[in-house]
């Protein structure tokens, strides 16, 4: 009872707090960039959310990782919940860190590698080459430009992986054919990350990687560009407070997936609504 009573209270308190009329104030545009993963896809729509209930209007836009990295060094948009750090996205922020600001992590506890179901018959990426013909030959992987693919390129040339080929694809893509393959009992390996739904709807493994070339566990970053912190101090508040957990995230996630007509806005808003202490202590 005291539980609830609290919950409501907050939920009650958050409300009012976003609704008053000077936060509900035009605070201006703030331009948001992501890639288009399930991951940030969640995490961007819950950022908007908050924002636009301060008063922001915020734009999001889905873009290549180079891109996205790129275009906030250049100041074309404004910030980014998206970063991998300290392995996947490492060489892009060693390209322009002098033109990007840090804000630390959003979400602590993520991981890269290649996934297979648990019933495929190996453990590690060195035994890929001996069963390439169970996996067609293939890995499938997702945009080009993501930091795990090019992990993955580094994973190849390590364990001289020459029998198997490096599939282009997308997230979308990805998961698709890793739930054909699983319907069918047939082996698959994919590039994998956590959090994701797919390890709640599947039994899956990570291929144990003795080179350690994936690296261990990892951390999601805010960034912005230069000189957002002067000119919009509250909205950097909120994105230096961002901060949940692989737990939290995933519950976006699946509710992303299990009904896809669904928008990804609408699930977020009722994952904010649903959530009232957790974004309390993202406010100023």
């Amino acid at each position: 009872m005291i539980k609830t009573l609290n919950r409501k209270i907050v939920g009650a308190a958050l409300a009012a707090l976003l609704s008053t009329p000077a936060l509900g104030a035009d605070k201006g545009e703030i331009e948001l960039a992501y890639g288009e993963w399930a991951t940030e896809i969640a995490s961007v729509n819950v950022v908007r959310v908050v924002l636009e209930d301060l008063g922001y209007e915020v734009k999001t836009s889905s873009v290549s990782v180079a891109a996205m990295w790129q275009a906030l060094a250049a100041g074309d948009v404004d910030a980014m919940v998206a970063a991998w750090l300290p392995t996947t996205h490492q060489h892009y922020l060693d390209q322009v860190a002098d033109e990007v600001v840090d804000l630390g992590p959003n979400l602590e506890g993520t991981r890269i590698g290649l996934v297979v179901p648990s019933y495929v018959e190996i453990d590690s990426i060195a035994e890929l080459n001996a069963a390439a013909a169970r996996f067609d030959g293939e890995i499938i992987g997702i945009d080009p430009s993501a930091g795990l693919m090019k992990k993955t390129e580094l994973a190849m040339e390590a364990y001289g992986i020459d029998q198997l080929d490096l599939v282009e694809s997308t997230g979308a893509i990805m998961t698709a054919v890793l739930g054909d393959a699983i319907e069918d009992g047939d082996w698959v390996v994919v590039t994998g990350w956590t959090p994701h739904w797919k390890f709640a709807r599947y039994d899956l493994k990570y291929l144990e990687d003795p080179e350690n070339v994936f690296g261990g566990a990892e951390r999601i970053h805010t960034f912005t560009r230069q000189g957002l912190a002067e000119e919009m101090p509250e909205a950097v508040a909120v994105l230096d407070n961002f901060h949940w957990t692989p737990e939290q995230m995933a519950e976006l996630m699946v509710m992303n997936q299990q009904d896809k007509r669904s928008d990804p806005y609408d699930n977020a808003r009722r994952w904010v609504e649903a959530h009232p202490e957790v974004v309390e202590a993202w406010l100023p």
